[in-house]
């Protein structure tokens, strides 16, 4: 083989390896496993967020002073998160996680969001066209909330050539509906320092 032939394959062996070492490659990983890469809030910062600040909430002495008075377990909805932090955080998924938490306590009742009452009580129009009597669900039988749950997430990056310290500061209050006293208020902060790549701890 000459020289020429062998320069050829050489780049051709070169040109694959490029190919080969750009191609993606994916991992499953278990959905509980921890794994912070970019040092950005993620899934298990809102999971864990979330049970904690609900534990806190159904173990403070609103929940004992609402039971005796309503002679019965306390109703609770989760209203507006609103994300105020310098990135992109799902405030969406931190609100299931918010439900999740306070459903399985065992605690609480709990009523669906605007956006699901809204669309039962399409489903409930529609039974009134297409559905027996004896299967029919009625208007005006909803379950109201005696307690709102709202918040806000706020953050502060401070970075620094490669080294970045992200603060998050979770604040959630429980609101009476009926007198909008604040009965419970919360706050979770978490600290990340995170290492950007070329630079030293």
């Amino acid at each position: 083989m000459n020289k020429k032939s062998l320069a050829g394959l050489a780049a051709l062996a070169f040109m694959l390896a490029m190919i080969t070492g750009c191609g993606t490659s994916v991992q499953r990983m278990d959905a509980a496993e921890v794994k912070d890469i970019s040092g950005k809030w993620n899934d298990t910062d809102s999971r864990l967020t979330a049970e904690e600040m609900i534990g806190d909430c159904i173990s403070r002495p609103w929940y004992s002073t609402a039971t005796a008075a309503l002679g019965r377990t306390p109703t609770v909805i989760v209203g507006n998160v609103r994300n105020q932090s310098m990135e992109h955080i799902s405030a969406d998924t931190f609100v299931e996680n918010l439900q999740r938490s306070l459903i399985n306590s065992g605690k609480v009742q709990f009523v669906a969001s605007k956006t699901e009452r809204g669309d039962v009580r399409d489903e409930r129009l529609d039974q009134d066209v297409n559905s027996s009597d004896e299967t029919r669900k009625e208007h005006g039988k909803e379950a109201g909330a005696d307690f709102m749950l709202g918040g806000i997430i706020n953050s502060i990056n401070d970075r620094e050539g490669g080294k970045e310290v992200v603060y998050y500061q979770v604040n959630l209050k429980l609101l009476d509906m009926k007198t909008n006293q604040i009965v419970w208020n919360g706050e979770k902060k978490l600290k990340k320092y995170v290492k950007h790549s070329g630079s030293s701890w």
